[in-house]
Order: structure tokens, then sequence, then C-alpha cells
């Protein structure tokens, strides 16, 4: 332990000075790596399609690289898994992060190259620790076992030398050996295709094991913590592990599961930690003990844009370089990486919630949220309305989906929502009124449309059975790994399912 805390002491320290200089020169560092990243790919068929050679500026690049999605890197990247290579990226690429996201029931194969492994995804995972260890400086996570709940690990059948895999499969895969020591459990069962298995594996692999970190996607993590707490007959998981102090947790919004972790983990001093990472790459995390806004990072390999919201449907929307962003404004993230996505919209939207250092917050998802009256309501508007409606009432909630009811005969539209709760509100049609008043006080669209029940009734709420989310993942084959519960969706493909599973099961 001595010895551990010397040396990454020393490579804090390090560290700490590279992200003070990006906080400080975030402009030309972006820079720097705008040039890189065309410069090495300029030799790539992508680079020579589109001229990288006589690219000067990011101007010449926006006019010449149209914004991508991933239908449109699709040709490419089949090529690319069948095992060509020097297509999108110069160094070979052998790993592919396989993710359907929520945007989509197709299967995305995002590339992986070492670079964008070693610069940007293991990177990010050390400043974690950097930025926690910077934070807290008498930590003690070393004396102890990290706990990761990741996804699965397949070889690709198209070529015997392609890997694919959830993106933390990938990385525990990939980890050196210094790191799979502090890692628990052991890889056979980290990397179980079975989720249920998994669980039940992890359980009974780790309620000995003196866990001190966790990292994982929420709604997961607390399944298993739940097992754990059935087999060792324990109240809480500090009786589990007495040296638990840090948990990592990204890829859904925290707020409402907060109220469960502070049971299951009752201490004061837990410390939680918010990352922003996806397949595509790892782009923010919490640098400061008091706030959940994150610090997006700027020297990963990642040259970021962002689209103003309002010009996301545009034929040819103008795209702002970091220098150009304004606070509290919603923006769609386009990135070009080390990995060859070439001004890539990953479908995550952000707001600035500072530019001295540049800070964000995610609102969203480009294709996740309802306009079906010109209400323009997104993930953002609503994780505040369900929380304060919580908040009012005593609830909490477990998972949940919204929809809009389109108008009838002889009524207007409304928003149906199905909500699984781990504490049902003390007073049900309250607790729908105050998440009516928030999204009306919040959204001044929303509450436009609200006027005299004109555009859009009251909301329609539904308490779902405990499970429903669970099992309605389950059926299609979504549990576990980085896989989420949608949101908002502008359609009833999603609510509609979840509705006839509760009246089969009911």
């Amino acid at each position: 332990m001595p010895i551990i805390n010397s040396v990454f002491t020393w490579f804090i320290k390090k560290r700490i000075h590279q992200i003070e200089l990006f906080m400080k020169y975030p402009n030309e560092v972006q820079e720097e790596w705008f040039e890189q990243l065309v410069s090495e790919a300029e030799n790539t068929e992508w680079g020579k399609k589109y001229g990288y050679k006589d690219i000067n500026n990011a101007s010449q690049f926006k006019d010449r690289v149209p914004i991508q999605q991933y239908d449109s890197l699709k040709p490419y990247i089949e090529r690319m898994l069948k095992g060509e290579q020097n297509v999108l990226w110069p160094s070979e690429i052998r790993w592919f992060a396989k993710s359907s996201g929520t945007t989509s029931d197709r299967s995305k194969f995002i590339p992986v190259s070492e670079e964008s492994l070693e610069e940007c995804h293991f990177k990010g995972g050390k400043d974690m620790l950097t930025l926690y260890f910077n934070n807290r400086p008498n930590a003690r996570i070393f004396t102890g076992k990290a706990l990761t709940l990741g996804g699965s690990h397949q070889v690709s059948q198209l070529n015997a030398d392609t890997f694919f895999g959830d993106l933390s499969a990938v990385i525990m895969k990939n980890l050196p050996l210094w790191a799979e020591f502090y890692r628990t459990p052991h890889l056979d069962i980290a990397l179980l295709d079975n989720f249920e298995e998994k669980i039940e594996k992890m359980a009974r692999a780790t309620k000995d094991v003196n866990v001190t970190c966790i990292s994982g996607v929420p709604t997961w993590n607390i399944l298993l913590f739940r097992r754990i707490l059935e087999i060792t007959g324990k109240k809480n998981l500090l009786e589990v592990w007495p040296n638990l102090e840090l948990y990592f947790h990204g890829a859904v919004n925290f707020t409402p599961y907060r109220e469960q972790f502070n049971k299951l983990i009752p201490d004061a001093d837990m410390y939680y930690l918010e990352t922003y990472n996806a397949s595509e790459g790892f782009f923010g995390l919490q640098d400061q003990s008091d706030s959940t806004e994150m610090l997006l990072m700027l020297d990963y390999g990642i040259y970021y844009e962002f689209l103003p919201l309002e010009k996301l449907n545009d034929d040819n929307p103008d795209t702002l370089s970091l220098s150009e962003v304004e606070l509290h404004k919603n923006y769609a993230l386009i990135i070009s990486t080390n990995a060859g996505l070439w001004r890539y919209m990953i479908g995550d939207t952000v707001r600035f919630t500072s530019l001295s250092p540049y800070r964000i917050q995610i609102t969203g998802r480009t294709k996740h949220f309802i306009n079906a009256f010109g209400e323009e309501l997104i993930i953002d508007n609503a994780e505040r309305a369900l929380a304060e409606a919580c908040s009012q009432t005593g609830a909490s909630i477990r998972e949940y989906t919204a929809a809009p009811v389109y108008f009838g005969d002889d009524k207007g539209g409304a928003h149906e929502w199905v909500i699984e709760f781990d504490k049902k509100p003390a007073e049900f049609e309250r607790f729908v009124d105050l998440l009516d008043g928030t999204l009306r006080r919040i959204n001044s669209d929303y509450d436009a449309k609200r006027f005299k029940d004109m555009a859009l009734r009251r909301p329609i709420v539904h308490k779902a059975p405990d499970g429903t989310f669970f099992n309605w993942m389950k059926e299609r084959g979504k549990l576990g790994g980085q896989h989420k519960v949608p949101r908002l969706a502008n359609d009833r493909e999603y609510i509609d399912s979840i509705l006839l599973l509760m009246e089969l099961v009911g």
C-alpha cells in the first residue's frame, strides 16, 4: 500500500498539472488535437476521399466533411469488421464496442483503436482516480478491490481476428495487469453473457471480498446489491463491505437513484463521482466534490463541435467550436476521434454550466424527447419535474418512460407516463399535479400547450408493478452493460409494449 500510494501520488501531481493546462488553454489544446487527428488520417481511405492533406483549419474541415451518423459510417465499419484496415483510421483496429444505445434496436459496432484505448478510455479511468485522490488525499481505495459490473464479451464471427463486446468488456479484456489485480470479480464471471447468471455469481464471488470502490450503471448495480443483501442477510452494503468509500457512476441521471443508494450505503462520507463515457469515447468527469457538473476532458484525442439544438434538422447545419459556445444552451455533441469517427453525432445533448473552465451537464438525447405538440420536452425537463414531485411527496423512482397520447375525437393530446416506484408517493394525485406543474414552470412551450387543456391535457401516469422494466428489458435482450430504459419517445413503440406487458402480467 505505501509503495502504491507513493507511485500514484507522483502520477496525480503530474496529471493534475496537465489537466490544469488544458483548463487554462482549452482552445489551443483542441486546435492541437484537430491538427494531429487530420494529419494522422490523411492517408486513410476516408482522409483521401475528403482531401485531409489540404485541410488547414477547422472551417475547411466543416465545409468538406458532412456531419455523420452511424448509418453513414456503417459501410466503412462493416468492411473494418471483416478485417480491412486503413479505412477510417491508420492504425490496426481489431476491437469494436457493440452498442444498441437507446436510439435504435439495431446493433452498432464502434471502432476502438489502440490510441483510443490508451489516450481516451484508459486515460479517463486513470483520471477518475486522479480527481478523486486530488479531492480526497487520504483515500484508501487501494487497500481493497474495485467491483465493476460490466457487459459481455464475444468473438466476432465475421473475422477470427476481430473482437467485439460491450465497451466495459472491451476495456476489461485489455486492462494492464496492475489494474486487473485490483478489480473483482474474475473475468470469467464479469464477462458472462447471461445477465441473471452473472448477477448471481458476482454476488457470491464478491460478498466476502474487501470492496472499497464500485463502478457501473446504477440500474444494474442496484440489482446486484440487493442480491448480495439477500444472500448475506445484511441490512446494508457497509455491513458487507465496511471499507467501501467510492462509487463511479454514469450512463443515466443519478438523481432518481440517489435515495436508493443512500439507503444501501448509509454513510454521509460516501463519495459519488459522475462520469460521461460512451462507446464512442470518454468525454467528461466530475472534478468538484460539491457539484455534479463535469469537466470536459480536452486532451483525450477528441475534437469537439457543438450543434445548437434549434439547427438540428437543418440541411447543412453550422456547428460551433468550443470557443463559440454559450452558457445554458442545449447543443448536440459532434466528435472526431482517434478511432476514426469523423464529425460523428453521438446522439447526446449537453449544456455548458461554466466556460472557464469548460464544464457541462448532459441534458438528453437528440432522438429522446417528446415534441408531438410543439412542447419540446427533453429528458432534463422530465428529470427535474420528477425530482420535484418525489421531493414533495416522499416518493422515489426506480424507472420510468413517457410518450405522447395523440388527439382523440373529443380530447386533446397528453403525455402518458409509466413509472415504477421504489417508494410510492403518499398522495399519488398530488404527485401527478406536481409533475405537471413543474413541467409548466420550467418549460414555457409545454406550459403554452397546457393552457386550458387546449393541446395538452393533464399527464396520464401509470404505476408499474415491481420488476416491470426489468422484465421488459429482459424480453428485448437488453439486460446489463450500458443498456438503458428509454426515458422519452416521440412515438408510442416503447410505451405500448410496456403497457401490454403490464396488462398480460396483471
